[in-house]
């Protein structure tokens, strides 16, 4: 806790206390009174007195908070009406000392004489008692020299000395650990080396490639797409603001700001920055704000998280591009282009767009705790600040920034490198799938094919072996007409005188087909069932040829084909005839 500055001084009838705390939540403020103990808390400052005399809580109190000086005042009145109040000047008595952190004695008597009865002023087991006696220490302003040390920060490089006595409460609205102590050169390094490590290829790489969600958001149309940049040219304005808004921009008090040419223009630079984060927060939340938007506006804004102040526009769009692909739920280089247009849309809308945009940052940061600080430092400056400037420089603005060009290696995180790798492995993985698609493919038709001509050869054996018998039976039927006929056997005698030979043809003259077919390699399966077809179609015309003659016999030989199988192939040979029938003819 901070003890704040603070005054007290009387008339006859009230105390009146003065209580210096800049940068808080004008709406969280609690007091108790009794008699002559007062206490005030207001995150991040405490305050408890020990009054000279004794105040009442009657109704008749009043309270006021000025918020330019950040001062609240209180009229308490007294219990005795014109009774003085001495020693008020001295504000270090007047703080309450350290007291202990337990209520209980340092010694107790655990017997049970004495005791209370269970359940008499018992309290709930570990609860602890709130420590109102906190140890406080007068607080002193710094003098104009140190002051003058100190790096400054805020709206127009016009604040300081702010954090140094509320970072330990604040050390979660900025990422910059001493900012009274660190210039603006070592601030931009540090942001660099924290965007670096906080970089993740994997994260960015899954958001370019399953990017299904991205363009979901890039579809998305803002309220301020349907603005016409034309209404405040003519010096009427497209923007309505609600009772709430206007309410605020009562609140707002009507200061002048006194800028030199570099500051203002560092001011126009930090007010790029602040929109850019701002857009890229209504489109990705599809313009419904969330218990989010507050740590997203400030972590995309490098004004806002860094204290950064910018020397040129490429500056603003290169930061902010790297902070959109390290921190957020969404990290696409599309969405920072689409923010950058987004924001050109916003200027050429006029100042009344701008200044509605800034109220609802103002909103959610001062809903938020402890993000309410940025407004102090920068978002409430920038709502007034808007309200005075020249149209025409918005306008100059949002025609800078529409002719800007901001690319990938703009960026130095080597994301083109990074998604050309990536590329070339998904093209490999997805050839490699399809290698091994078609492998499988390939091995199951050769199944398939060895399959059915498997079954073809046991068609067209049975085939053969049927034409065979047939042919036997017509030889038998020759025979009892007056002719013998049979069949020759190597273990009998063969006549000679009487027998006459078929003529020996060569495969080749009876199968032409054939012969080409054995010239040519062709697969095991197919060659067999092609010549054994060929050969029971000859066998059946030769029988039919001798049943049907009754002049003359002839002595049919079959030839057959032996498939021979070699690593390059199958190749079909002609064998030599085998069992050659002959025909006796008997007088």
């Amino acid at each position: 806790m901070i003890t704040p500055a603070f005054d007290l001084s009387q008339d006859p009838d009230y105390l009146i206390i003065c209580i210096r705390v800049p940068y808080t939540r004008t709406s969280e403020f609690d007091l108790f009174i009794d008699g002559t103990d007062f206490k005030f808390y207001a995150k991040p400052y405490f305050l408890r007195l020990s009054l000279p005399g004794r105040i009442v809580e009657d109704g008749r109190e009043q309270a006021s908070f000025d918020i330019d000086k950040g001062v609240f005042t209180l009229k308490v009145p007294k219990e005795i009406p014109g009774e003085p109040f001495e020693g008020l000047h001295l504000l270090t008595s007047l703080l309450a000392a350290k007291g202990s952190r337990s209520a209980k004695p340092l010694v107790e008597d655990v017997s049970g004489e004495g005791s209370e009865t269970p359940g008499d002023g018992e309290e709930e087991e570990g609860e602890e008692e709130f420590d109102w006696q906190l140890e406080q220490q007068v607080y002193t302003d710094r003098s104009v020299e140190e002051l003058g040390a100190l790096h400054k920060y805020g709206f127009g490089n016009q604040r300081s000395g702010v954090f140094s006595r509320l970072q330990a409460e604040l050390s979660g609205v900025i990422d910059l650990k001493d900012p009274e102590g660190t210039s603006a050169s070592e601030r931009r390094r540090a942001r660099l080396e924290a965007e670096a490590s906080a970089f993740s290829s994997d994260h960015y790489l899954a958001d370019l490639f399953e990017d299904d969600e991205i363009n979901r958001l890039l579809t998305f149309t803002p309220w301020w797409s349907k603005l016409s940049a034309s209404a405040e040219q003519e010096g009427g304005s497209a923007v309505s603001f609600s009772e709430e808004e206007k309410e605020q921009l009562r609140k707002f008090a009507n200061r002048s700001y006194l800028l030199d040419k570099t500051s203002r223009y560092q001011a126009w630079l930090g007010l790029v920055d602040i929109l850019l984060a701002y857009s890229y927060d209504v489109r990705s939340t599809e313009g419904e704000h969330n218990v989010e938007s507050p740590w997203t506006v400030r972590k995309l804004s490098g004004t806002l998280c860094w204290l950064e102040t910018y020397s040129c526009l490429l500056d603003v769009l290169v930061s902010f591009g790297r902070r959109v692909l390290c921190y957020p739920l969404y990290r696409h280089f599309a969405l920072v282009t689409s923010a950058i247009c987004d924001t050109v849309k916003i200027l050429q809308s006029g100042r009344a767009c701008v200044l509605r945009c800034l109220l609802h940052i103002h909103k959610v940061f001062r809903e938020n705790d402890p993000a309410y600080i940025l407004n102090d430092l920068y978002v409430t400056d920038y709502c007034i600040w808007i309200q005075r400037v020249k149209s025409k420089k918005v306008m100059e603005l949002a025609t800078m920034l529409q002719h800007a060009s901001l690319q990938k290696k703009d960026l130095e995180l080597e994301l083109e490198e990074l998604e050309s790798a990536a590329r070339l492995v998904v093209e490999e993985e997805r050839q490699a799938s399809s290698d091994s698609d078609s492998s499988t493919s390939s091995a199951s038709s050769g199944s398939s094919s060895s399959s059915s001509s498997s079954s073809s050869s046991s068609d067209s054996s049975s085939e053969s072996e049927e034409s065979e018998a047939e042919a036997q039976g017509g030889t038998e039927s020759k025979q009892g007409g007056g002719g013998e006929t049979c069949k020759d056997n190597p273990s009998q005698p063969q006549p000679t005188s009487s027998a006459s030979s078929i003529p020996h043809t060569s495969s080749s003259e009876l199968f032409p087909s054939a012969n080409r077919k054995a010239d040519a390699p062709l697969s095991a399966s197919q060659g067999c069932r092609q010549l054994i077809q060929e050969l029971g179609e000859q066998m059946t015309e030769e029988l039919r040829i001798s049943a049907d003659s009754s002049s003359e016999a002839a002595e049919a030989k079959e030839p057959s084909a032996r498939c021979s199988s070699s690593s390059g192939g199958t190749l079909l040979e002609p064998s030599p005839p085998k069992k050659p029938l002959l025909v006796v003819q008997t007088h």
